[in-house]
């Protein structure tokens, strides 16, 4: 296979957006690598992408461990060349009043979701601003602005990454800075969260209504 110009990074890309989103970068004719935790979704996912004709890099890894990402980051620009994008999408989420939900599980869903954006971010950064030249999205959600009930821990950690990101976006201004910044806060989206989300519920929970397709989020975040 032969190299592309373009080299785009997706967290959480073995499955949902994050696994729409690789595909269209693909597709669009980018190198792709995706990072992700569990071995079977990456492989698919990896195996999937290869249909477009360009490179692509599986990377097993959590997010929430801020070495791991950054050996991922290395990884990627050893293999794959300079990233041009960086997308992070990873996230985790528990459905259940805030009296029900453990400081464990609040602090997984935070570590995950949110400081998984920041590590991505922070590891992305390292060599986008030595080249002064690079595009990082993070992947929002309504929620960001407008909480929602019984998914405290995971508004909580989509307003955190609004916050981080506004500030970061002036940073990059005052250096005037070829790095760009950029959330795209998505709507209720059908994607298997709610199949594999820890739901402290008797009866299965749903998006409301209207509900997308990852595709459409796909392409906005491209």
């Amino acid at each position: 296979m032969t190299k592309n110009a373009f080299v785009a990074v997706v967290t959480g890309g073995s499955s949902g957006v994050g696994r729409a989103t690789a595909s269209y970068f693909a597709a669009s004719g980018y190198d792709v690598a995706i990072i992700a935790r569990g071995e079977q979704g990456v492989a698919e996912a990896t195996e999937d992408l290869k249909r477009y004709g360009g490179r692509v890099l599986g990377i097993c890894a959590d997010v929430a461990d801020p070495q791991q990402v950054n050996n991922a980051a290395q990884r990627v620009e050893e293999e794959l060349g300079p990233m041009a994008v960086w997308v992070n999408c990873a996230m985790t989420t528990v459905l259940a009043p805030v009296e029900d939900i453990s400081f464990d599980e609040f602090r997984r869903v935070t570590e995950v979701t949110y400081l998984g954006a920041v590590n991505g971010t922070r590891s992305a950064l390292r060599y986008m601003q030595l080249r002064d030249s690079g595009t990082i999205v993070q992947v929002g959600s309504a929620l960001a602005w407008r909480s929602i009930p019984l998914q405290s821990a995971y508004c909580g950690a989509k307003a955190a990454i609004r916050a981080f990101t506004d500030s970061l976006r002036c940073e990059l201004l005052h250096q005037k800075s070829g790095v760009r910044v950029s959330m795209v806060q998505l709507p209720a989206i059908n994607t298997t969260q709610f199949n594999w989300a820890r739901n402290k519920f008797h009866h299965r929970m749903q998006p409301i209504e209207p509900i997308y397709q990852p595709e459409v989020a796909a392409k906005a975040i491209y």
